[in-house]
């Protein structure tokens, strides 16, 4: 007897659901506190406070709809049946414009142009509404609606110019592949992945911003310094125009080997007025370079690709998988979709445990900063970035357990004065 594929996948989403939008209400209520935290009191501002529960309110009101709205159309999807209509709109499609609807690659591009179209339309208003409405009404938004198109027709091309080869050569491997299936697709993936990395940073990043050295002047020394004494081999010190698009910051570091680069967000450098605060914040940063947290993530996120290859290559002859979601043929594509959507518990239980890896991460990297001498410097800026930022000030431990990567700024400056009294006693 078949199992009822569609039928389990549906319920574990509903399922999903009622429980992700039960953290939310958690988190809505807790958003809803008219008082900050007793150990940001005196820390934060009561006027930086007030805004960013009114910020974080009109996100999570935003976030309820979207939900709501994304789980109808999901279920709608699967239940009634529109994804074999839609491959065989598809396979019509390349008939008509006189290609060979046999070629499983040109009726894959077909069907996924088709995808790429249907998705820029739905999301299409819910992200204008978050960047020209929430993200404007709270002063973050910086884009004008001819940049928020440029960049989007940008997003297009790319994905246009890319994703053919990637989505041909999986689709080869898959039918070549045999016993050495996940092998295969695995080091495709991995191959994919290193070369990504290098070519994002170096050709794709500057599409939607301007990258310009860290000019002269003692931040960039302080910076270089600290470099220098972990042995990081810094070669390009770059300071990226975020606050064109938005006025939230950020840091961050690329870069393989002995070719390493920082990028410090331009709102970054502003918001922190004082230099050390700055520092601070990249001394975490390499915080998790010294303790090769990013090795690690890595290595974890390889293990995982080559198991979900290795369950999708257990399955993908499976006729019943197939039938249950109405299909009759066996498309690789529609295979790899159809598998995501039946392991999606393992995804969460995977996601769950990631963030908690994750948390772990930052505290260990706050740490770290610690021990450099960045202690005061660090807590003020994580306070700052807070206040400039209006992240929330008060969260569920439910909610920020399930969703957080990062741990809430409660816990991190707990953790930093755990420290320190540590070190006195």
């Amino acid at each position: 007897m078949a199992l009822p594929y569609l039928e389990l996948v549906l319920g574990f989403m509903i399922l999903m659901y009622i429980f992700e939008t039960y953290l939310d209400m958690r988190q809505h209520r807790a958003l809803k506190l008219p008082r900050l935290p007793r150990p940001l009191e005196g820390l934060v501002s009561q006027d930086k406070f007030e805004r960013s529960r009114a910020y974080s309110l009109d996100k999570s009101n935003f976030h309820f709809v979207h939900e709501a709205i994304t789980i109808l159309m999901d279920t709608a999807i699967l239940y009634y049946g529109l994804l074999p209509w839609f491959w065989m709109k598809s396979e019509e499609f390349v008939t008509r414009v006189g290609l060979n609807p046999e070629n499983e690659i040109i009726h894959t591009l077909s069907f996924l142009a088709g995808v790429m179209i249907w998705s820029q339309i739905t999301d299409l208003p819910f992200s204008l509404y978050s960047t020209f409405v929430i993200e404007a009404r709270h002063g973050f938004n910086k884009q004008t609606i001819l940049l928020f198109i440029r960049d989007m027709i940008k997003g297009i091309f790319l994905s246009i110019i890319l994703g053919p080869p990637i989505v041909a050569a999986i689709i080869y491997i898959v039918q070549i592949g045999g016993p050495y299936l996940a092998i295969y697709l695995w080091g495709f993936m991995f191959v994919l992945a290193i070369v990504m990395m290098t070519l994002y940073p170096v050709l794709i990043a500057p599409l939607f911003n301007k990258f310009t050295p860290l000019p002269d002047g003692e931040l960039r020394q302080k910076i270089e310094n600290l470099a220098a004494s972990l042995m990081f081999p810094l070669k390009k010190l770059f300071v990226v125009d975020g606050s064109t698009r938005s006025s939230h910051s950020n840091a961050y570091m690329y870069g393989f080997f002995k070719n390493k680069r920082i990028v410090l967000y331009d709102t970054l450098i502003q918001q922190c007025t004082n230099e050390e605060e700055i520092v601070a914040v990249i001394a975490h940063e390499l915080g998790h370079w010294k303790l090769n947290h990013t090795l690690y993530s890595f290595v974890a996120v390889q293990i995982l690709t080559f198991l979900q290859f290795g369950g999708y290559a257990l399955v993908r002859n499976s006729k019943d998988l197939y039938q249950s979601f109405g299909f009759d043929t066996q498309p690789v594509i529609i295979g790899l979709i159809i598998f995501q959507h039946t392991i999606i518990p393992l995804q969460h239980l995977v996601g769950f445990g990631m963030n908690l890896v994750s948390r772990a991460f930052e505290f260990q990297a706050d740490a770290f900063a610690k021990k450099l001498g960045y202690s005061t410097s660090l807590r003020a800026a994580l306070v700052k970035l807070q206040e400039e930022n209006l992240s929330a000030m008060n969260t569920d431990p439910w909610y920020s357990a399930y969703h957080y990567s990062h741990p809430p700024l409660v816990e991190r400056l707990s953790a930093l004065e755990d420290s320190d009294s540590k070190k006195e006693d």
